[in-house]
Protein backbone atom coordinates (compact mmCIF):
# COMPACT_ATOMS: atom_id res chain seq x y z
CA UNK A 1 0.00 0.00 0.00
CA UNK A 2 2.84 2.41 0.75
CA UNK A 3 4.07 2.26 -2.83
CA UNK A 4 0.70 3.44 -4.10
CA UNK A 5 1.10 6.71 -2.21
CA UNK A 6 4.86 7.06 -2.47
CA UNK A 7 4.96 10.22 -4.56
CA UNK A 8 3.56 12.44 -1.84
CA UNK A 9 4.47 11.04 1.53
CA UNK A 10 4.34 13.93 3.97
CA UNK A 11 1.10 14.48 5.78
CA UNK A 12 0.39 18.15 6.02
CA UNK A 13 -3.12 18.06 4.66
CA UNK A 14 -5.39 20.59 2.98
CA UNK A 15 -9.06 19.72 2.49
CA UNK A 16 -10.45 20.72 -0.88
CA UNK A 17 -14.07 20.93 -1.95
CA UNK A 18 -13.13 19.89 -5.49
CA UNK A 19 -12.50 16.24 -6.26
CA UNK A 20 -10.58 17.17 -9.42
CA UNK A 21 -8.08 19.19 -7.37
CA UNK A 22 -7.36 16.42 -4.85
CA UNK A 23 -4.20 14.35 -4.64
CA UNK A 24 -6.13 11.79 -2.60
CA UNK A 25 -9.81 10.93 -2.44
CA UNK A 26 -10.38 9.83 1.14
CA UNK A 27 -13.14 7.83 2.76
CA UNK A 28 -13.45 7.85 6.56
CA UNK A 29 -14.44 4.47 7.95
CA UNK A 30 -16.06 3.72 11.28
CA UNK A 31 -14.12 0.44 11.35
CA UNK A 32 -10.40 0.28 12.04
CA UNK A 33 -10.21 -3.14 10.36
CA UNK A 34 -11.10 -1.78 6.90
CA UNK A 35 -8.71 1.20 6.95
CA UNK A 36 -5.61 1.55 4.79
CA UNK A 37 -4.31 4.09 7.27
CA UNK A 38 -5.04 4.94 10.87
CA UNK A 39 -4.89 8.71 11.25
CA UNK A 40 -4.14 10.75 14.33
CA UNK A 41 -4.82 14.48 13.92
CA UNK A 42 -2.17 16.67 15.50
CA UNK A 43 -2.24 20.32 16.49
CA UNK A 44 1.47 20.50 15.66
CA UNK A 45 2.74 20.68 12.08
CA UNK A 46 6.14 19.31 13.15
CA UNK A 47 4.56 15.96 14.07
CA UNK A 48 3.17 15.39 10.58
CA UNK A 49 6.04 13.44 9.07
CA UNK A 50 6.23 11.19 6.02
CA UNK A 51 4.09 8.05 6.18
CA UNK A 52 3.43 8.56 9.90
CA UNK A 53 -0.35 8.63 9.80
CA UNK A 54 -0.12 11.80 11.86
CA UNK A 55 -1.98 14.50 9.97
CA UNK A 56 -1.85 18.22 10.45
CA UNK A 57 -4.66 20.09 8.69
CA UNK A 58 -3.66 23.40 7.18
CA UNK A 59 -5.80 26.24 5.89
CA UNK A 60 -3.18 27.02 3.25
CA UNK A 61 -3.13 24.95 0.07
CA UNK A 62 0.40 26.12 -0.72
CA UNK A 63 1.91 24.49 2.39
CA UNK A 64 0.08 21.18 2.02
CA UNK A 65 1.74 18.01 0.83
CA UNK A 66 -1.60 16.33 0.25
CA UNK A 67 -4.77 17.95 -0.99
CA UNK A 68 -7.60 15.64 0.03
CA UNK A 69 -11.23 15.38 -0.90
CA UNK A 70 -13.48 13.50 1.51
CA UNK A 71 -16.01 11.27 -0.18
CA UNK A 72 -19.08 9.55 1.19
CA UNK A 73 -18.52 6.62 -1.21
CA UNK A 74 -15.92 4.05 -0.24
CA UNK A 75 -15.82 2.70 -3.79
CA UNK A 76 -14.37 5.96 -5.18
CA UNK A 77 -11.71 6.40 -2.49
CA UNK A 78 -7.96 6.16 -3.07
CA UNK A 79 -7.42 5.88 0.66
CA UNK A 80 -9.64 4.55 3.46
CA UNK A 81 -8.79 6.03 6.85
CA UNK A 82 -9.87 5.55 10.42
CA UNK A 83 -9.40 8.35 12.96
CA UNK A 84 -7.76 7.35 16.23
CA UNK A 85 -7.43 9.23 19.49
CA UNK A 86 -4.08 7.51 20.05
CA UNK A 87 -0.93 8.76 18.31
CA UNK A 88 0.73 5.37 18.82
CA UNK A 89 -1.83 3.72 16.48
CA UNK A 90 -1.14 6.05 13.57
CA UNK A 91 0.26 4.73 10.28
CA UNK A 92 -0.45 2.43 7.38
CA UNK A 93 -2.19 -0.84 8.09
CA UNK A 94 -1.69 -4.25 6.50
CA UNK A 95 -4.82 -3.80 4.30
Amino acid sequence: MIAAFGLSRAQIVYVTEWKSEADKIVYVSDWKSEADMIVYVSDWKSEATADSGIWYFTEWKSEAHWKVYFTTWKSEADLVIYYSDWKSEAGYTEN
